[in-house]
């Protein structure tokens, strides 16, 4: 799986992303066929490492920036882009940085991005490609129409993602009102959940990199995940003592994030997130807590939640629970009592539709 982008990375994209003042300059001089190297941010080191050209200190505009790139030498802007600080300006970063790059500008990009942490964006002459270097990562700029075929793509891979997760998750209800729950069913929504997750987040960086150009699909990634009812961190919480000992659910979830595509569709690896500390048999049954069920009645709070399955202990318990043994909570009245049971006894009617017709 691919190490999530680093926040100050994402912020570099959405500011140079289409339609931002910023990008406008890097178009004006992709289109004069020119190359550039530009540092957002100025301080201490970033002067240490400067030497020569001219201190303009004047507003930003991205006609200044394509007249200053016919210059050699490097652009300073301050770290909002909204003032350009100097230009021409040879930068001499430590040699003893290493780099991959072999083009003397992109060398140079990434040596003073990796020694003063601010982010650098270098424009290629030649290639007429645009590469940022923030955070310790590359990102090479991609044009928008294939950002949006990328985009199209894992808008589809959402759409059937939800549909399945849906599906999934609709049957673990009905088994979970049934006492009937097992682990397949159990780690066939915590996959499903975890795969629209990654989908999402995809999608979420190719709408960043889009900025103006992504709003469509920013739309329909928004509607695709309307109404989704599933928290994995819920459904861990669910099946904590599964296995007879406390779970780490940060733990369990965090070894989720990372596992790779591949080890995702493998129940193997599922099982031992669900399972640390001991094998289980696929069609092995299990018995929720609620906190899953609970958390879609609009009426209880999470802090009622926790103090219902703290009380009843399983969800079987809690769904046979009477209105007067619900009100013996704290924070349940009457009116909240009759809530809780008939929310549930909604679920249960729904699910079991849902499941046999």
């Amino acid at each position: 799986m691919k190490p999530h982008p680093a926040p100050v990375l994402l912020a570099t994209l959405a500011r140079i992303a289409p339609g931002t003042e910023l990008a406008q300059g890097l178009e004006r001089i992709q289109r004069g066929r020119t190359g550039a190297l530009i540092v957002l941010g100025h301080d201490k080191v970033v002067e240490s490492i400067c030497s020569g050209g001219f201190r303009i200190n004047t507003e930003y505009t991205p006609t200044r920036l394509r007249e200053l790139a016919k210059m050699d030498g490097a652009i300073i802007l301050d770290a909002s882009a909204k003032q350009i600080l100097q230009a021409g300006v040879q930068l001499m970063p430590s040699a003893s940085i290493e780099t991959q790059e072999s083009g003397t500008r992109h060398r140079t990009a990434e040596r003073v991005a990796a020694q003063t942490g601010f982010p650098v964006i270098s424009v290629s002459q030649s290639m007429q490609t645009i590469t940022l270097y923030a955070a310790g990562e590359r990102h090479v700029l991609e044009p928008a129409e294939r950002l949006l075929a990328r985009g199209n793509q894992a808008i589809a891979t959402l759409e059937r993602y939800r549909h399945r997760l849906d599906q999934v998750t609709s049957a673990l209800s009905a088994a979970e009102i049934e006492d009937a729950a097992t682990v397949r069913e159990v780690l066939a929504v915590l996959q499903r959940t975890e795969m629209l997750r990654r989908t999402s987040e995809e999608i979420s960086r190719y709408v960043l990199e889009l900025g103006v150009d992504g709003r469509l699909l920013a739309s329909q990634h928004t509607e695709l995940l309307a109404g989704i009812q599933v928290d994995n961190q819920l459904l861990l919480r669910d099946y904590s003592h599964a296995d007879g000992t406390e779970l780490d659910i940060d733990a369990a979830l965090e070894k989720l994030h990372e596992i790779s595509d591949a080890q995702l569709i493998e129940p193997e690896a599922l099982t031992k997130i669900l399972f640390p500390h001991s094998a289980a048999d696929q069609e092995d049954q299990l018995t929720p807590k609620g906190y899953r069920l609970l958390s879609q009645i609009r009426s209880v709070p999470k802090a009622i939640g926790e103090r219902l399955v703290a009380s009843f202990d399983n969800l079987q318990l809690l769904m046979a629970a009477s209105t007067s043994q619900l009100m013996q909570i704290e924070g349940v009245g009457e009116q909240r009592a009759r809530s809780i049971r008939e929310g549930l006894a909604r679920m249960a009617e729904s699910s079991l539709l849902d499941r046999y017709i």
